[in-house]
């Protein structure tokens, strides 16, 4: 199936919110977003960044603003999808197409496609400094060849052998997991190297 059969396929299939997210749909055709799918739903797009996706659930029917943390929202209607772990995406549920404010939903897409063009998105928050484990600086003070291996890893890559040995609850699970990292080490690679593409 190729994109817009797909689309369709969603659109068509026999749910509850059927016509709800046809009508979601209909608005938001009506603005210049690109309709395309993604991650098994209807994601429309501007300039090729995800402004918003129309999803049904089983008890309701969402769409979900990619960059909902920059809308004004004067009508009180979003909600973050998992507090404390979603930053900038926001959704507005509905529970049938009666609840859809035409007007509303039309302004609400438009102050977001508006904030996308203006490439407002939320900055990632920049990497916590990495604590490395003391069995691990141990062992790089011990050898020098070891360390520099080490320090010439990418910060991306150094957090990954610091989070493994120091996620172990007891000691000797660190110490068997260093065992381990310490050829990769000696040959200069990232702990997850060998199942990294190309």
């Amino acid at each position: 199936m190729n994109t817009q059969e797909k689309i369709e396929a969603y659109f068509a299939k026999e749910q509850p919110f059927k016509e709800g997210i046809g009508l979601l749909r209909e608005l938001a055709l009506k603005t210049e977003l690109i309709e395309t799918y993604k991650w098994g739903i209807p994601v429309y797009t501007i300039d090729n960044k995800n402004v918003l996706g129309i999803l049904a659930f089983k008890h309701h029917f969402v769409i979900w603003f990619y960059n909902g943390v920059f809308l004004k929202d004067p009508k009180k209607v979003l909600e973050n999808a998992q507090e404390g772990k979603t930053k900038a995406m926001r959704h507005w549920k509905f529970s049938n197409k009666e609840d859809i404010d035409e007007a509303v939903v039309l302004s609400y897409f438009h102050e977001a496609i508006s904030n996308q063009k203006k490439g407002l998105t939320l900055a990632p928050e920049k990497n916590k400094p990495i604590l490395m484990p003391p069995l691990l600086e141990k062992a790089l003070g011990n050898n020098q060849a070891l360390k520099k291996n080490y320090e010439s890893l990418s910060p991306y890559k150094q957090r990954e052998y610091c989070e493994y040995i120091s996620e172990a609850k007891q000691e000797k699970t660190k110490l068997s997991r260093l065992q381990k990292c310490i050829p990769l080490l000696e040959k200069g690679m990232g702990l997850h190297d060998k199942y990294r593409k190309g």
